[in-house]
């Protein structure tokens, strides 16, 4: 086995996700091909690559979204295709731009994060009870957005969006929390910002497995332990982060002669300069 691939755990019983020789074909196209994954309980995965590689298909299979081509998905135990994934989704957590994309504007934000209950968009005859009100403004205050309980979704930032799509996704306390580039589209403050909370997060005993997908290494979080690098539907590695996160397999998965840099629990990466 290569240096940074992953070994079988001893007791499945702690795997959050597992896809086996899973691929995922629309038309003459190949999103995902042949990969093997397994998520643990307390592990924090970033998946990394370019444009087209298969970030997103991958985490839509892992939400339960989406079913392979071919292979085996499971999630929390229970087998896609297999399962009732509207008792599943409940249990996993999932922002996104496309979700960001089906709000309306008018949406108040308390009723967009308490909704994930029902895993719905919106309050309509769900009943809520107190408790449920109180966790979303605790979970919006632990993001930064204090005194945004009453606003309309459409005329936040979208730097409040991401927060308040987070704040959502961990409304139900998931077993399985799934980020599709929180930081994209942020200034350097908001990112930095919002990766700050990720990493107090991600330091939490008690914060769900966690998967990030990201094109950049500077928006990985401290404290995230594995990483998965994708490449035209493909897994380039994946493993322990400091294992797969190398110059030679970057530059491999982005195509391109990178410099990568790291600095306490951050990274950086650069283009070669030309000999």
């Amino acid at each position: 086995m290569n240096a940074g691939e992953q070994t079988p755990p001893d007791n499945e019983a702690d795997l959050v996700v597992q896809m086996d020789g899973v691929g995922v074909r629309r038309g003459a196209a190949t999103l995902l091909n042949r990969v093997d994954w397994q998520v643990e309980l307390d592990e924090k995965w970033v998946v990394l690559g370019p444009n087209g590689a298969g970030k997103t298909t991958l985490l839509r299979l892992a939400a339960t979204e989406l079913h392979p081509t071919h292979g085996l998905v499971h999630v929390l135990g229970e087998r896609i295709g297999r399962t009732d994934v509207f008792g599943l989704r409940p249990r996993i957590g999932f922002s996104s731009a496309s979700l960001a994309s089906r709000i309306p504007g008018d949406e108040v934000v308390t009723d967009l994060v308490v909704s994930a209950g029902y895993a719905v968009l919106g309050r309509w005859r769900e009943r809520y009870e107190a408790v449920d009100s109180a966790r979303a403004i605790e979970l919006l205050a632990a993001l930064g957005m204090e005194g945004m309980a009453q606003r309309r979704f459409g005329t936040l930032s979208e730097g409040e969006r991401k927060r308040v799509l987070i704040a959502r996704a961990l409304m139900t306390d998931p077993e399985l929390l799934l980020l599709d580039e929180p930081a994209a589209g942020l200034d350097l403050g908001g990112r930095e910002d919002l990766l700050s909370r990720l990493a107090t997060l991600a330091a939490d005993p008690d914060a769900p497995a966690t998967v990030l997908v990201t094109h950049h290494v500077e928006e990985i979080p401290p404290g995230f332990t594995h990483a998965m690098l994708l490449r035209d539907g493909a897994v380039v590695a994946q493993g322990l982060l400091g294992a797969v996160l190398t110059r030679d397999n970057l530059s491999k998965t982005f195509g391109i002669d990178l410099v990568l840099r790291r600095s306490g629990q951050r990274y950086f990466a650069y283009r070669a300069a030309a000999q």
